[in-house]
């Protein structure tokens, strides 16, 4: 590098500290350690910009990566480590239609494809030489271009593919604070030379894919362009739909235009976000805090994917469990951090409150009533409102199960979004619209208390400003939080595979509603909540509260319960419950060790060491986070709790029986496996038992626990796992048995009935156990597998099968469970 060009730079690095803040988002871990020595690393950007360069140079000390300014030998031969493909446009430049018009060479081109075809070649000349470019995108902030004639200083700024040496200066003096650098996958020169050869042509086109993967990678930073609110409701009123949703308003009630046009305006500014960059800039200032207060850690797992879909071009629709209010912030946020922009969220009404309504709305939320029912005005405007979101190709977020679920376990999805999300699609949406299912979990919710007083029949308390003050007043260490992204589902490629036809359906004006349409999007709902529980992360005091809540009086020695926690754990290594599916790194030691801290469980001393274990009061919030975690271990529990048993047992019948009750409670704990994926997972999981000693498998290929009395309470414990699930089914069927024909709402109330004796002799304290909609939910998925049936007087009925199932029930429960059925 020549003497000036560095004394240049010596003189710009103190204004760029001062006046540069970078968030640096990289999709790869790199080590240098093992990498740098053997595969070179270079780096290509979009500007040959002093600013860009010096910045680029902060964020890879950062990352311990080698100097971008910095130049490199290979094979005797000196390369500079960056290449850039542009130069910054000239202060004064000649006018560019008659640069196109003489086919000049553009002024800002730079030594980019040389430097490209030089490194080719080398890889002819050295076949053990493997050159890494990485991707280095630097964005100045993350402001979105405006259609608004009367844009900011701040938007035209920012939309600038190659600005001047002038404007540059007013881009760091004004965005600088919000700068991101974007570190992509490192690209082989290896391969690249293998491949497509070490020509020109080669060289160029790495240049021309850098070139469109840095546009969008910008694209999914700073989001498409951003429309007005004004104009948003100028679209909604030009919309046929809703047209026809206003004439119709007029013409049925009989009302002035006038006064009904009013009336949609106002839905229109109910409902519609005011997305303000700077607005989420701030939140995310604000929010970086609160986590570093709130939480010991948030580990965000499979991010990568969601990247690839936005700048695949795909129109994301992120569709998040929920447990907290804490979910709209903290997935929003995670979401910035990765370097996307920030998505449009469907926010309940409820949470429009002064001064939190504005706030989220300015930070992209749009407001959405609990109930549509008999509005066909609001639900027209609604439903257009997000087809116009996802033709303009905004990010939305919507929860599926319309709230928070109040027991941990995933409540039944809530279809209205769905549908309307299909029938954008029917509208003739030209993008591909693809579902991101989110895991959110926590080893704190901080209305967990607040969710037992509701379950327990007090009154739903409303959101309010003193609210916010109180949660903030009581701010401490909740440990750490989990965000996990699931397995894509793209609608388009969904209803190809169930409705091959359904593009025949498409109408821009006005789309019909398809018989095909309720059906589907309820299947679709299904693989929804399937794939958020298949993208389940475990933590430690979910592990606990599992292990204690399925021992005797709630409490275990310390030894026996750290025992247990690594068996938990080695039996998810051996026998996972999904590949999505993100187990701790530590053992039980250190994950007891944190949830003593976080003062979730009770130590009491004696002469013989330290018992764990639940007050009363903890045993009510632990029970939540039991649930965000059961459906993964029912399949081993229920294992376990056969084997328990029954001396011995052949693997044909175990699987049976396996496969008879997993499938019951399939719909009831989302879970995704069928019977040949249940028959699968059984032989993974007696492998790892008969691995760890806990059972046996004889010559005559039966099997059993061993007699070991340690190993054997470990598999009776995790056997207690589903042992509410059990009774349930016993007392179901049991009933159906002895009290047929009987009326569907009259068994109902016997089962609960008796669900409430039983939870006061066996002190189970879960509400979802002697909760009506859980035991007509599996009554129903008895129905649907023609277990039982209905005769001509409407009356419940069990089929031949039904005995089959209650004589396997009835040998897993307890005695004491069989005679409360039988009083």
């Amino acid at each position: 590098m020549l003497a000036l060009t560095q004394f240049f730079y010596l003189i710009l690095t103190m204004p760029i500290r001062l006046l540069v803040r970078t968030k640096i988002v990289s999709d790869q871990h790199f080590d240098t350690a093992k990498e740098d020595s053997k595969k070179p690393i270079f780096y290509v950007v979009r500007h040959q910009s002093a600013s860009d360069l010096l910045t680029l140079q902060s964020a890879c000390k950062k990352l311990n990566l080698p100097d971008p300014l910095s130049e490199i030998l290979i094979n005797g031969k000196s390369f500079s480590r960056t290449l850039a493909l542009e130069k910054p446009s000239k202060l004064f430049s000649r006018n560019k239609f008659k640069l196109l018009k003489e086919k000049s060479t553009p002024t800002n081109t730079t030594t980019a494809i040389e430097q490209g075809l030089a490194l080719l070649e080398q890889h002819q000349l050295d076949d053990s030489l493997d050159v890494q470019l990485i991707p280095a995108n630097l964005v100045w902030g993350r402001k979105p271009t405006i259609e608004k004639p009367n844009a900011n200083i701040g938007t035209v700024l920012a939309d600038q593919e190659s600005p001047t040496l002038l404007r540059k200066f007013f881009i760091v003096l004004f965005l600088g604070r919000n700068a991101m650098v974007r570190f992509s996958k490192a690209l082989s020169f290896r391969f690249i030379a293998d491949k497509s050869g070490s020509d020109q042509a080669a060289a160029k086109k790495l240049l021309r894919v850098a070139r469109f993967h840095f546009h969008r990678q910008t694209i999914a930073a700073t989001g498409p362009r951003l429309m007005h609110r004004q104009q948003m409701f100028k679209a909604l009123f030009a919309n046929p739909s809703v047209k026809h949703a206003i004439n119709e308003e007029i013409k049925n009630k009989n009302l002035d235009e006038i006064k009904v046009k009013k009336q949609a305006l106002n839905m229109m500014d109910e409902i519609a976000g005011d997305y303000r960059e700077s607005m989420v800039n701030v939140g995310a200032r604000i929010l970086h805090w609160l986590w570093n207060r709130l939480y010991s850690d948030i580990e965000v797992h499979n991010a990568g994917t969601v990247k690839d879909l936005a700048q695949d071009g795909h129109e994301i629709i992120y569709v998040p469990c929920h447990r907290s209010h804490m979910d709209y912030l903290l997935l929003t946020y995670i979401i910035y951090q990765q370097g996307l922009v920030a998505p449009r969220i469907a926010a309940g009404i409820n949470l429009n409150f002064w001064p939190a309504g504005p706030i989220f709305r300015k930070a992209g939320a749009f407001f959405i009533r609990r109930s549509f029912r008999g509005n066909r005005l609001y639900s027209t405007i609604f439903r257009e409102y997000l087809s116009l979101l996802f033709e303009r190709g905004y990010s939305v977020k919507y929860y599926t199960e319309g709230g928070r679920s109040r027991t941990g376990k995933l409540l039944p999805a809530k279809t209205g979004m769905l549908a309307m999300t299909i029938q954008s699609l029917l509208r003739g949406v030209d993008r591909p619209l693809t579902l991101v299912p989110v895991y959110l979990g926590y080893e704190h919710v901080m209305e967990v208390g607040t969710y037992h007083k509701e379950l327990s029949g007090s009154k739903k308390q409303g959101e309010s400003i003193f609210g916010v003050f109180k949660a903030i007043k009581n701010l401490r260490n909740y440990g750490k939080g989990y965000v996990n992204f699931g397995e894509p589902i793209n609608i388009n490629q969904f209803l190809t595979e169930q409705v091959p036809d359904w593009k025949n359906d498409i109408d821009p004006i006005d789309p019909k509603k398809p018989s095909w349409l309720s059906p589907q999007v309820n299947n679709l709902a299904t693989e929804v909540m399937i794939a958020i529980n298949k993208s389940v992360a475990l933590n430690g005091v979910a592990l606990i509260a599992l292990i204690l809540h399925a021992s005797k009086n709630k409490a275990l020695s310390k030894v026996e319960l750290e025992a247990q926690l690594d068996f938990f754990l080695q039996m998810q290594k051996c026998a996972p419950y999904s590949e999505q599916l993100i187990l701790p790194d530590v053992d039980g030691e250190t994950l007891l060790s944190d949830a003593i801290k976080l003062n979730k469980v009770t130590v009491n001393k004696d002469s013989f060491g330290d018992i764990i274990s639940l007050s009363e009061s903890a045993a009510l919030e632990m029970g939540y986070y039991r649930n965000n975690i059961l459906h993964s271990f029912l399949l081993p529990s229920l294992i376990c709790r056969i084997l328990s048993k029954n001396a011995k047992i052949g693997l044909e019948d175990l699987q049976n029986q396996t496969v008879a009750i997993m499938m019951l409670v399939k719909n009831d704990f989302f879970l995704w496996q069928n019977k040949e994926d249940i028959k699968q997972q059984t032989q993974q999981v007696l492998d790892c038992l008969i691995e760890q000693s806990i059972a046996k498998k004889s010559k005559a290929n039966f099997y059993s626990l061993t007699n070991d009395h340690a190993e054997l309470t470990k598999a009776e414990l995790m056997g207690e796992c589903i042992d509410e699930t059990l009774q349930r089914l016993t007392i179901i069927s049991s009933l159906v048995c002895q009290l047929a024909p009987i009326a569907k709402k009259e068994l109902e109330q016997k089962v609960v009935a008796i669900a409430k004796r039983l939870s006061v002799l066996n002190n189970i304290n879960a509400p979802e156990f002697i909760d009506s909609k859980a035991q007509s939910a599996l009554i129903n998925e008895m129905k649907k597998q023609a277990l039982i049936a209905s005769n001509e007087e409407q009356l419940i009925i069990p089929n031949s099968t039904l005995d089959v199932l209650k004589s396997t029930v009835r040998n897993l429960v307890d005695i004491s469970v069989l005679q409360s059925i039988a009083r």
